[in-house]
């Protein structure tokens, strides 16, 4: 009984044309997932592109209605309309948070004070550098 070869001729040109599909096949596949990966990031950015138009296009009523442009200047810039007595409140929160404390903030000291409390700190080896101006040796 003659033993027959485990890859005919047949199968070897099977297995090569498999491959050769295979390879032919697998660049249109990747293009093809990348470009769906693309659109889906294309439409990601179309809907953010419409929301954002969508504020803008709010803003721009906002600002087209006078009503609205009255109580900005009002707020804002406290404009006053003829005739109407206005008010505004300086230092509203600094006055609450001083009489909450009941005592004034610490002063701090002057700066030349500051300057000659230094100065002297720096003096603490007085005696050293006396000697060596006495001996002349600075």
């Amino acid at each position: 009984m003659a033993k027959r070869p485990q890859l005919t001729g047949r199968a070897a040109i099977l297995a090569v044309v498999v491959c050769a599909i295979s390879m032919s096949l697998a660049y249109p596949i990747r293009e093809y997932v990348a470009q769906r990966r693309q659109i889906a990031q294309l439409e990601q950015q179309q809907t953010q592109a419409l929301r954002n138009l969508q504020k803008l296009e709010e803003r721009r009523r906002q600002l087209e209605d006078p009503e609205y442009i009255k109580r900005q200047a009002k707020e804002r810039l406290h404009y006053c309309e003829p005739g109407a007595k206005c008010f505004v409140v300086l230092d509203a929160g600094e006055g609450k948070a001083a009489a909450k404390a009941g005592a004034k903030p610490a002063e701090q000291a002057p700066w030349y004070l500051t300057l000659w409390q230094s100065v002297e700190a720096a003096d603490s080896g007085r005696d050293a550098v006396q000697a060596s101006v006495q001996t002349g040796q600075e």
